[in-house]
């Protein structure tokens, strides 16, 4: 068994809420479409999109977390289809979404996948970890860690809507801490 499939198998999906960025920005989402979430876990936030009728992908590596995220979906009647996936640039050759969201998850070499995937007008979620953290929530190991603004580098063909990284500016114990936060939308050619 692999570390997710461990991780997972013990794990129950209320133990992974659905994105801050995705559930108090879900007003931003279209009414009907297509949705991924990339590297989904126990699917959190596919669970969210396809209860607001978005027909909703869900991908990762753990086929403990995809059995699971797939049954309950199943038991909710819900428009999403689990897939134990690869995650790597090719998974995204035909692909297209009006949505995608990543959550606490880095994969740079994604980026153009991930781009190319959103259908004009499509919306990009984002939120992971970063290097300024406070404390020791997340990743330990900085290549899975976003250098200062740097989701605003990675994503920059895209409009930016929304982005947010407290760092350490301020009241430490207060805010969104150790996380970025990005909204981005694809324009039309």
């Amino acid at each position: 068994m692999n570390k997710w499939d461990s991780i997972y198998s013990r794990a129950a999906q209320r133990d992974y809420p659905a994105a801050a960025v995705l559930t108090e920005n879900g007003f931003l989402l279209p009414e009907s479409g297509s949705a991924l979430d990339l590297a989904c876990g126990l699917g959190s936030n596919a669970l969210y999109l396809a209860e607001r009728h978005l027909v909703t992908e869900a991908w990762d590596q753990s086929r403990v977390a995809i059995d699971k995220l797939q049954r309950l979906a199943d038991s909710r009647n819900l428009p999403l289809k689990a897939r134990v996936k690869n995650i790597s640039p090719q998974a995204f050759i035909n692909c297209a979404f009006d949505v995608i969201v990543v959550s606490r998850f880095l994969g740079r070499t994604l980026t153009d996948g991930i781009i190319a995937a959103l259908k004009p007008g499509g919306i990009l979620y984002y939120q992971t970890y970063t290097l300024e953290k406070i404390g020791q929530k997340g990743p330990g190991n900085p290549d899975y860690l976003l250098a200062e603004n740097e989701l605003l580098s990675l994503f920059s063909p895209l409009r930016i809507v929304y982005y947010r990284e407290n760092g350490r500016i301020g009241d430490v114990n207060l805010g969104l801490r150790n996380e970025a936060q990005l909204i981005a939308c694809k324009r039309a050619p």
